[in-house]
């Protein structure tokens, strides 16, 4: 391949480059690409009878006009059983996400760090400050989500964003414990859970939130479209919330933002539910016997993950552009390096989940680039001094110095003295963590005061401190820098993973029994019900501690209980109106079959 392929990597700031435009840059013909390691969606779905079938429409679906999106909507709410009052479509997720930053957050937002990049970079560039929770490489990059709620609280932060499982690593939250933090979060504008890439998950039989989402006044459940069927080209997605935030969003998009490729799929999917979960089921397959073969290779980490992807640690003295650039000179793969997103570095690739053979391909070209001839050295750092940096030390800086405090205000700082004085704005520090909130920068907080810039952090950060106490928490974020801040001591950076970790397989779902597959698949998925079952009644975080966390919820405890389940919340819904009644039932398009097998909205993908 061309050697300007690569150059593309070095001028995207973020993200990858498209596949067309790799296709350009390289000369070759339609489907002559590389095998796709880096592009996270579903290889099994659509299936080619139904690529045939859009084929031979092809001419009609791009001669003329979709329906409107509220046509395109309530077929979508018939096939998944919810309210199309509570859904939005979007022209992808990233569409969603732009409205729900100019309409739901104010001037704040919380994001765990790595994770998709449109959580961070989109409020920046519109000046909210972005408060970035970095997750520690020593501990998996598990988000534990009660130090969360404290960084929230200590923070003052507005919005708040949960992405489950998380993108790169795959990380998963348990449903009970994210409807906790939901409603220890109920003082807070909005809170975000991006259910992505949640199709892919099997730990549990029914892991959604958008049940409980409808019933709470500030909760938004994002899901794509594009990554679960296999068709990232069709720009498709929606979200799920009460009537009120829900409208809010429709009620800001164009008539017609769903395009006719988009619809004619919407409408062709009740007939291939079986075929989806089928697809669903072989890609967690595919990613467990890919975990397997990856760990197997000497010194390379693989980390657990519920999504469609893998996040591994390559071995110490590895570099990523240097293993994505010659694996896909070499050996034609095309692999996700991750030095480009906050909070992680050059030495992690997220690698999706694909069919047999083509693994097979990537672990042989893995270990002729990584051990040459024999499994000795990995491959050496990129020289210095070539003018390319995958930004980590940059990215880093950025949330040292300013917390995400939006890019307006990063370009508009003129001198060091003005990182480390905080905004003050929604009891938020709007200083870099160093300054405001202990453990976020990678530096200690003195020299950060001192010379914030001399001493970039490079890497995932460092582990955060224990607990601040609510007193200690609330003096660090007025719009004063406390002293305690300065003063504050030297916290250590874990060693380094000189060895791979075992990869630890989710236990069995032991639930409902499950209903046996027809493919030979080990670990069958118990069925959802036909019709979902009421919703049941979030239980209070002081009530039931989650063990795997330090600290727990109850320390924070929502101003306000959950919504009982016979009374609507502020712009919300009662329990009942979500199974159904009162005019709020999934609509029936006209003369349309029901849907044959396909799973509902809070366990989408759990039957076969």
């Amino acid at each position: 391949m061309s050697g300007n392929v690569t150059s593309l990597f070095r001028s995207t700031t973020a993200h990858s480059p498209s596949m067309a435009a790799l296709a350009r840059e390289s000369g070759e013909t339609a489907g002559a690409g590389p095998v796709d390691f880096c592009i996270p969606c579903n290889p099994y779905f659509p299936t080619p009878a139904m690529f045939d079938e859009m084929a031979d429409r092809l001419r009609d679906i791009i001669t003329y006009y979709p329906s409107s999106a509220d046509t395109i909507t309530a077929e979508l709410c018939g096939l998944l059983q919810l309210p199309p009052q509570c859904v939005a479509m979007g022209n992808g997720s990233t569409e969603l996400i732009t409205w729900i930053d100019h309409l739901l957050v104010r001037e704040s937002l919380a994001v765990p760090v790595p994770t998709f990049g449109r959580w961070t970079d989109q409020p920046m560039e519109t000046g909210k400050r972005v408060d970035m929770f970095p997750l520690q490489e020593s501990s998996g990059f598990t988000l534990d989500l009660a130090r969360y709620a404290e960084f929230i609280r200590a923070r003052g932060t507005r919005a708040v964003v949960v992405c489950n499982p998380n993108n790169p690593d795959g990380g998963y939250q348990n449903k009970q414990a994210l409807v906790q933090f939901m409603d220890a979060m109920a003082d807070r504008d909005l809170v975000v859970i991006d259910e992505s890439f949640l199709e892919f998950a099997d730990a549990e039989a029914e892991p959604s939130v958008v049940q409980e989402a409808m019933l709470r006044p500030n909760v938004v459940v994002l899901r794509s479209l594009g990554k679960n069927f296999g068709l990232h080209g069709i720009r498709f997605g929606y979200l799920v919330a009460n009537p009120a935030l829900a409208g809010r969003v429709r009620s800001m998009l164009p008539k017609w933002n769903l395009n006719s490729f988009a619809e004619h799929v919407v409408f062709m999917l009740r007939d291939h539910g079986a075929e989806y979960a089928q697809s669903l089921h072989q890609v967690r397959r595919d990613r467990l016997e890919m975990s397997g073969q990856l760990a197997a290779l000497p010194g390379l980490t693989v980390y657990p993950s519920q999504g469609n992807f893998l996040f591994v640690r390559l071995p110490v003295g590895a570099e990523g552009t240097v293993v994505r650039d010659r694996m896909l000179t070499e050996h034609r793969v095309l692999v996700r390096e991750c030095g480009n997103k906050i909070g992680s570095s050059s030495r992690f690739l997220r690698l999706v989940v694909r069919p047999q053979p083509d693994v097979r391909r990537l672990v042989s070209g893995m270990e002729q680039v990584l051990y040459g001839a024999g499994r000795g050295a990995a491959v050496p750092e990129r020289a210095a001094g070539n003018g390319y940096s995958s930004g980590t030390a940059a990215v880093d800086r950025l949330m040292s110095e300013t917390n995400g405090k939006g890019m307006r205000a990063v370009t508009a700082q003129s001198a060091p003295a003005a990182i480390g004085s905080g905004n003050g704005a929604g009891g938020g520090a709007g200083a870099g963590a160093g300054a405001g909130f202990p453990g976020i920068g990678a530096a200690p907080a003195a020299a950060a005061v001192a010379s914030p810039i001399a001493a970039p952090a490079v890497g995932t950060g460092t582990p955060l401190p224990a607990a601040v106490p609510v007193a200690a928490a609330a003096a660090t974020v007025g719009p004063v820098p406390m002293p305690m801040a300065a003063a504050a001591p030297p916290v250590p950076r874990p060693a380094p993973y000189e060895s791979p970790v075992p990869v630890p397989q989710p236990a069995p779902y032991q639930g409902p029994v499950p209903v046996p597959q027809p493919a030979p698949y080990p670990q069958p998925v118990p069925a959802a019900a036909a019709v979902p079952a009421p919703a049941p009644a979030p239980v209070p975080v002081a009530a039931v501690p989650v063990a795997p966390m330090a600290s727990p919820m109850a320390a924070y405890p929502p101003p306000t209980g959950p919504t009982p389940p016979g009374v609507p919340a502020r712009g919300g819904l009662t329990a009942a109106q979500v199974r159904g009644t009162n005019g709020l039932e999934s609509v029936q398009a006209a003369g349309r079959p029901g849907p044959q097998n396909w799973p509902n909205a809070a366990g989408m993908g759990q039957v076969g």
